[in-house]
């Protein structure tokens, strides 16, 4: 993979993709609250050049609805490792489990979710590979003009976002002291990781859900639309960067307590 490809990584798609159509609404209407013993479980994994603290404003909201939540810190070192790690989690459960995936988290529940365990996936801004795609395959063939992520020149294996750009291509729409932590506070992503081949996609057999955010630099939205749609998904849209779910907690829970519910619902029939 040549240093051309790494900067320009997570603009995905090819000049195609433009033209896909609007995938939003297929799935606003979001259901009530089911008992408390038929919930499943919800791992939230987050994704490459942060952890699992991003996903505070979720977790609260989640279990404020009653829903018990496990947030998984991915060391993003390689894929292997994160999927080990979530399937940690899920072991520590009991009961059905949702797995919730933001950017290249969503790399790790496509793979992690094979588990038995596992009723449903979410997807938050993330890729949704199918069968032997990686991050790295995604991203081979940016659009031409598609927004470059600020990705600095890899690092002993571990790739970073440029601190001074961070807020402009991730957290667009964060308070600003905020994205300048998150910027600071960086985890070095593994190209390992960026690299990882998925080997069976789990949302060909288990129910999925997308959350397309449509401001985002890092992920162009339409791409987002094209991985939702063949995976299958329930798709929503919401404005917001790729960051939408620190920015924007509220309908990211809402789609989580959704899919939580669809589950429990289905389990209960």
């Amino acid at each position: 993979m040549t240093q051309k490809t790494l900067v320009a990584a997570l603009a995905l798609g090819a000049q195609a993709v433009q033209a896909q159509p609007h995938l939003g609404g297929r799935d606003d209407g979001f259901a009530g609250s089911t008992a408390a013993e038929s919930r499943p479980t919800i791992l939230l994994i987050h994704g490459g050049f942060v952890d699992g603290s991003g996903w505070d404003g979720v977790y609260k909201r989640l279990r404020k609805d009653g829903y018990k939540v496990i947030i998984v810190q991915n060391p993003t070192t390689s894929l292997s490792d994160d999927v080990a790690f979530t399937r940690r989690a899920i072991n520590e459960t009991k009961g059905p489990v949702i797995l919730v995936g933001h950017s290249y988290g969503g790399v790790v529940i496509t793979e992690a979710g094979n588990d038995p365990r596992v009723a449903g996936l979410v997807y938050i801004a993330a890729f949704a590979p199918d069968n032997g795609e990686s991050v790295a395959k995604l991203i081979a063939n940016p659009a031409p003009g598609a927004p470059v992520p600020p990705i600095l020149p890899p690092n002993e294996g571990f790739l970073m976002l440029d601190k001074a750009k961070f807020a402009a291509a991730f957290a667009a729409d964060v308070d600003a002291s905020l994205a300048e932590f998150m910027a600071q506070s960086q985890v070095p992503w593994g190209v390992t990781a960026l690299q990882g081949e998925v080997t069976q996609a789990a949302w060909k057999s288990k129910p999925s859900w997308y959350l397309v955010a449509t401001d985002d630099k890092m992920i162009p939205p339409p791409v987002q639309r094209i991985m939702a749609k063949r995976a299958g998904a329930n798709v929503s849209e919401t404005p917001g960067s790729h960051a939408v779910y620190v920015s924007r907690p509220e309908p990211v829970a809402k789609l989580i307590a959704h899919a939580a519910a669809s589950v429990a619902a289905t389990a209960t029939k």
